[in-house]
């Protein structure tokens, strides 16, 4: 196990804090998914501390997924609450996301190189990135309706397959994927909050068991869970994602999805190319 420099961390430390913040209010004002900000921060941090690679990227995406454990069991709670949880689409994308999990863990934690993860995140940015500037004013429909069982299987399991590989709730996917169907927006967020539970707990432990005993991780480490930054990150992020959805309803969201999506495009091209 490779120790933490000391030096490093006492100004890394308030980077991961801030990034908390960021990613709560966040995901409290624009509804994204806190993983597509805390696995670039991440990767940033375990890269800057020194780390190869190959563990930096699964490292970043294994951590990000254990905080979203947390904070989309107090959405879910939040949203079942409100009676804003679809019962019936839960029970039919639950099995084809939890096998996509079981498949998207594998190739990140196993699997794909931590260049090949760093690339493919950078493309996910870009495509998020895309989509916000596309739907900032106007949400495009394909139908009226969710499509047939075997199509929603498919999305299921791809939506699984690529939040565990890359370290993202289930919101950042599913909901664009239910706006495309005309699904209402209350009810796709509300869901997506208990896919995101669905995803985290298997993909965490998975990414756990995938680096265990790896003689690259930093301390304080569990596989490819490093829980000093999951102690940093979690409580900003659990107190700053309210403050977010009070500031929606005052803020022009529309104008902060387009800046939000132009920071993310950037990072996603430096990730993707660099």
């Amino acid at each position: 196990m490779v120790p933490i420099p000391d030096g490093n961390w006492i100004i890394l430390a308030p980077v991961l804090l801030a990034c908390g913040m960021v990613a709560g209010l966040l995901a409290g004002l624009l509804g994204v998914g806190g993983g597509i900000v805390i696995v670039p921060i991440l990767y940033h941090v375990f890269t800057a501390d020194g780390l190869p690679l190959d563990v930096t990227m699964p490292l970043a995406v294994g951590t990000s997924l254990a905080s979203i454990v947390l904070t989309s069991v107090m959405s879910a709670s939040a949203h079942h609450r409100r009676g804003t949880v679809d019962g019936a689409l839960l029970r039919s994308w639950a099995p084809g996301i939890l096998a996509g999990v079981v498949v998207g863990t594998w190739l990140g934690g196993a699997v794909v190189s931590g260049a090949l993860l760093k690339a493919l995140f950078g493309v996910l940015l870009v495509a998020v990135s895309a989509h916000m500037l596309l739907t900032a004013r106007n949400k495009p429909t394909v139908s009226d309706g969710l499509p047939g069982r075997y199509t929603q299987r498919g999305i299921s399991f791809g939506i699984g397959s690529l939040a565990a590989m890359l370290g993202i709730g289930g919101g950042t996917l599913a909901v664009p994927a239910l706006n495309l169907f005309a699904f209402p927006i209350h009810r796709a967020v509300g869901t997506s909050a208990v896919f995101g539970f669905f995803i985290s707990v298997p993909a965490a432990a998975g990414y756990v068991i995938a680096g265990w005993g790896s003689p690259s991780l930093p301390a304080f480490s569990t596989g490819y869970v490093n829980w000093l930054a999951f102690a940093l990150l979690v409580p900003a992020t659990m107190l700053f994602a309210p403050l977010g959805v009070r500031l929606c309803h005052r803020l022009d969201v529309t104008r902060l999805r387009q800046v939000f999506a132009v920071f993310i495009l950037l990072v996603g091209l430096e990730m993707a190319l660099f």
